[in-house]
């Protein structure tokens, strides 16, 4: 029999959804059913919401250091359990074992890094320019914090938003994915061990338009953070903006390796591989353009194919498996349309790939074989949307200003990448390309958590992830002036 989850509200685990159930299948092998999990609405959200509010004001007048301190404690257990983690990881979204505890990883990094703003979190001072008179400045937190997240970072996603969110003060209802329900359940698990009060912390299964949208419209929720679709996110923002409650959206992308003709292109084409194929190419960052110089797009073109048509595509609880399945058989359909407008698209040339991936025991998954389409250019469909597969498409150029020009030919802008030996034009590269993360010979993908995280144009609303810049999501500024010069004083009147 599979394994039950359950709601986590107020401090209780509760197994009623007022939807009825849902089960989650693991998509490398459909006959393993990972959990049964409640199939929740505007109810249960809406008593998430309740307890958070209930516990927001003890939860904030708890000093941050002791926050941190749990916070601190909840990376602990993350170390502790890192295997059991990845290999569950592993059977509810298929990535293979050696990403999903990259992925754990990312988590307890996560929490050490906001533990850490549990004794800095810093604000400013300033000279007033009145006598007797102090000017200082500091983040307050703003309430309950909504956080819905994807299913394609289980762990490092939801601890890049709660772990900050609860170091500053607030408290959380937690949204997962519907294709990723089961780590979610473990991470609250480690939460309430690690000491969070209840009410602090909650926990609500269920689909976007049932949960997420009752936590996203609610009064009650001060603060929405997003990861997912451009598309939910315009939706998402709209709704946030009617109300006024702050919001950080991270999106789409699109995003593109320039690979010039003095590269290293053994590490560009190693580069490649992992940056397209890495997490079956089911990445915001994901590597979906590479732009080629001339001189050498022959040579990486004939070895990028050999190399894809190599992979290792299969369960990814097997050590030796490099690439795992699509999410589920809806992701994968999308995938192989993209493939059908590729190959109906003028001039492009699939020179592998292109179909469901169904040999022995692939058949009993959602596999989709590793596709790379050549002569490509940048007005085509496959080189402007975001297809979140692994499918990448090959754009020769003549120069270094043409690479630029059609990287920047995106309405995306989360990542990028340039291989070169020229110092020079990696320099330009760094200042020209209009993307938020920009790698000097490495692939689109590798974000750490010390610097920020997100993007321009389509991929965000200018909010950052990760590093001390998320707390500017979770946190509001409070200025205050302090005259103890003992009479009225007033500013920009009496300074002569």
């Amino acid at each position: 029999m599979p394994d039950t989850y359950r709601n986590y509200i107020n401090g209780e685990w509760r197994e009623k959804g007022s939807l009825g159930t849902f089960e989650n299948i693991n998509p490398a092998d459909h006959g393993d059913i990972v959990g049964i999990f409640p199939r929740s609405g505007k109810p249960e959200a809406e008593a998430a919401i309740a307890a958070a509010k209930a516990a927001y004001w003890e939860w904030s007048h708890m000093p941050a250091v002791k926050r941190a301190d749990i916070v601190k404690h909840a990376g602990d257990l993350l170390r502790a359990r890192k295997e059991d983690l990845a290999r569950l990881m592993t059977r509810k979204m298929g990535k293979i074992l050696q990403e999903t505890r990259g992925d754990v990883q990312e988590g307890i990094d996560t929490a050490y890094l906001a533990a850490g703003e549990g004794r800095r979190m810093y604000g400013d001072t300033a000279p007033s320019e009145l006598p007797d008179k102090f000017c200082i400045s500091f983040r307050m937190p703003i309430g309950v914090a909504g956080i819905i997240t994807p299913w394609n970072f289980p762990v490092a996603i939801p601890t890049w938003k709660i772990f900050p969110a609860l170091v500053c003060g607030n408290t959380v209802v937690f949204k997962p994915a519907s294709d990723t329900p089961a780590t979610a359940t473990k991470l609250v698990e480690i939460l309430a061990e690690a000491g969070v009060p209840k009410g602090v912390v909650n926990l609500v299964h269920g689909g976007g338009r049932e949960v997420g949208m009752a936590i996203v419209e609610h009064p009650d929720v001060r603060v929405v953070s997003f990861t997912g679709s451009s598309d939910v996110g315009r939706v998402i923002g709209e709704k946030c903006g009617r109300s006024l409650k702050r919001l950080s959206l991270e999106l789409g992308g699109k995003n593109g390796q320039i690979v010039m003709d003095d590269a290293n292109l053994d590490l560009a084409l190693e580069g490649a591989l992992w940056g397209a194929f890495g997490t079956t190419g089911q990445r915001c960052t994901a590597t979906s353009r590479i732009i080629i110089h001339e001189k050498v797009y022959r040579e990486f073109t004939d070895r990028l194919v050999e190399m894809a048509t190599k992979l290792k595509i299969g369960n990814g609880l097997d050590e030796s498996v490099q690439m795992g399945p699509c999410i589920n058989a809806g992701q994968r359909e999308s995938v192989h349309s993209y493939v059908e407008i590729g190959k109906n698209e003028d001039r492009a040339k699939m020179l592998c790939g292109g179909q469901f991936a169904t040999d022995g025991d692939l058949k009993k998954g959602t596999f989709y074989k590793p596709t790379v389409f050549a002569d490509c250019h940048t007005k085509m469909r496959i080189a402007q949307e975001e297809i979140f597969g692994p499918v990448v498409a090959l754009i020769p150029v003549k120069s270094f200003d043409e690479a630029i020009e059609v990287i920047n030919d995106s309405a995306y802008g989360l990542s990028s990448s340039i291989y070169t030996r020229d110092v020079n034009r990696a320099m330009r590269a760094v200042r020209d390309i209009e993307a938020g993360i920009t790698y000097i010979n490495g692939p689109t993908i590798g974000a750490e958590v010390t610097l920020p995280f997100g993007g321009v144009k389509d991929t965000g609303n200018g909010h950052r992830e990760a590093s001390h810049t998320v707390l500017d999501t979770f946190t509001e500024w409070k200025s205050v002036y302090i005259d103890y010069s003992g009479k009225l004083q007033k500013a920009q009147i009496d300074v002569e």
